[in-house]
């Protein structure tokens, strides 16, 4: 988190996202018109004739309204004297658990089912989660889009397999659909795969998080967080705290687990598993350090708009972010506000997804051209679990719609982007070497002037030690000579007196 809030960083990262910003503007100015030319050139290829794949839907709400109350009428009609639920040891029948709610088909609208979420959804994910119940009836829930119930997930089976129908009618609409694990019981697991084989819910146009290509986490990121995750913080199967982990903890401990499985299935020659979580969607910003650590990619990504230095790193590292404009527009952003079409501009791996097409969607089409579209449905495949197949390496226009002109761009940019951050890296490389060279240089100096000072001082006392001698030598021989001299004249005085005498 250091890393995130040093303001040199933050400033550097803001800078070059604004600049890739700009940049891609020009790009637009000086060759949209040259993207539309290649696009019109290519036969039987549009936005609606290119393989895409929503990669955040979620299993129990990828019906729309009126798909569900067709449904629901059908059901009614073939189906009102199965016993589909048990109430105190009492079974009821279909039409039996409409009665009870003052209902018949004919006064079934979409209306009544009250499924699509509106403004008082707007920060209210309780409000949102009690829009996966038809009528605001959790039974009819339970009996209709559920895996595990009295009738073993029969209802749900038949609408999972009409939208499967539909997927393949259109030949080119893939979608990755997620299942619920809640970890109630043991044989959770078991359950939702004797569903999936009784009821042959397969397709090739479907794959399925949870059981075959990933493992997302899903549910109110904003709700705080009580506990923060740290070396010190319990093993799961000694957690005793009555609020739920942090959400790093399940991030973290999910990853773990799955990077153990990932070895057994590749010795085995299976396909490995990847973590596409929830992340960003509300709450803190180290829900995205968390995710930018441990996801393969990621759903939502609101928050990177926030925080400039996380969205550079997942433009270079190029994490996938599957994003949700008409979602995020009913619980957390209004949709003039969301930042997918400007992380599209910048360069991140970007994907159009649904979510919960049930409570959602009226429109179909996101306001963007036709060659951003095209775009974001290749970002779609590329970030997807499904099987790669041989073909062209790179891009071709005959498949993806997207011209030659963008991908280029896109790779250049992203070349220039990393080759200037390995010159940075570099360039402090290279500092840091010139600096330790001239410290060693200086210190080298300063011992060279320390050795010949020393030994100047250590000619100045030998040469003080001489003149000492010289000087210590002549006073010895002044001495003498004076000495010498009152000897003499001593004597001298002598010889005189005794001459007198």
């Amino acid at each position: 988190m250091s890393v995130l809030t040093h303001y040199h960083r933050k400033s550097f990262c803001y800078r070059r996202l604004q600049y890739l910003s700009s940049k891609f503007q020009m790009h637009i100015l000086l060759n949209e018109m040259k993207e539309l030319a290649a696009q019109k050139k290519v036969p039987h290829r549009d936005f609606y004739n290119i393989r895409k794949v929503d990669t955040h839907i979620h299993a129990s709400s990828c019906m729309n309204q009126k798909h569900l109350l067709r449904f629901i009428k059908r059901a009614m009609k073939k189906y009102p004297g199965e016993i589909v639920h048990v109430e105190r040891d009492k079974g009821q029948t279909l039409m039996e658990v409409f009665e009870t709610m003052n209902l018949t088909a004919f006064d079934l609208s979409v209306d009544t089912l009250d499924m699509h979420a509106d403004r008082n959804t707007f920060h209210r994910f309780d409000k949102f989660n009690a829009k996966y119940n038809p009528i605001g009836e959790s039974i009819l829930r339970e009996i209709f889009i559920k895996t595990d119930n009295h009738v073993e997930g029969k209802y749900f089976g038949h609408i999972i397999k009409e939208v499967m129908a539909d997927l393949e009618e259109s030949k080119y609409q893939n979608v990755e659909l997620r299942l619920s694990i809640y970890g109630r019981c043991r044989d959770e697991w078991d359950k939702l795969a004797q569903w999936a084989v009784k009821h042959q819910v397969y397709s090739n146009n479907v794959r399925w998080l949870v059981q075959v290509v990933g493992f997302d986490s899903v549910d109110d990121e904003s709700k705080p967080e009580h506990h923060c995750f740290n070396m010190e913080s319990p093993l799961p199967v000694d957690w005793t705290e009555e609020d739920n982990p942090p959400y790093a903890y399940y991030l973290y401990y999910m990853y773990a687990n799955m990077t153990v499985l990932n070895h057994l299935r590749r010795q085995r020659g299976f396909n490995t598993l990847v973590l596409r979580p929830h992340c960003g969607e509300a709450g803190p910003i180290h829900h995205l350090v968390s995710g930018f650590m441990l996801s393969e990619n990621i759903s939502h990504g609101l928050l990177l708009r926030k925080a400039p230095v996380l969205q550079y790193l997942y433009y270079l590292a190029q994490i996938g972010i599957a994003m949700s404009p008409l979602s995020n527009n009913s619980l957390f952003l209004s949709y003039h506000r969301n930042p997918l079409p400007e992380y599209l501009s910048r360069g991140l791996m970007v994907s159009l997804s649904t979510d919960d097409p049930l409570q959602f969607h009226f429109t179909k089409v996101w306001k963007l051209s036709s060659c951003d579209m095209c775009e974001l449905a290749r970002n779609s495949v590329l970030m997807s679990g499904f099987s790669h197949k041989e073909g062209q390496e790179g891009n071709d226009i005959r498949r993806t719609n997207v011209p030659d002109i963008r991908v280029e761009y896109r790779y250049e940019t992203m070349c220039e982007e990393l080759n200037l951050i390995t010159q940075a890296i570099h360039t402090e490389e290279l500092e840091a070497i010139h600096t330790e060279e001239l410290e060693t240089i200086h210190t080298e100096e300063l011992e060279t002037i320390h050795t010949e000072e020393l030994e100047a001082i250590h000619t100045e006392e030998i040469h003080t030690e001489e003149l000492e001698a010289i000087h210590t030598e002549e006073l010895e021989a002044i001495y003498t000579e004076e000495i010498h001299t009152e000897e003499l004249e001593a004597i001298h005085t002598e010889e005189i007196h005794t001459e007198e005498v």
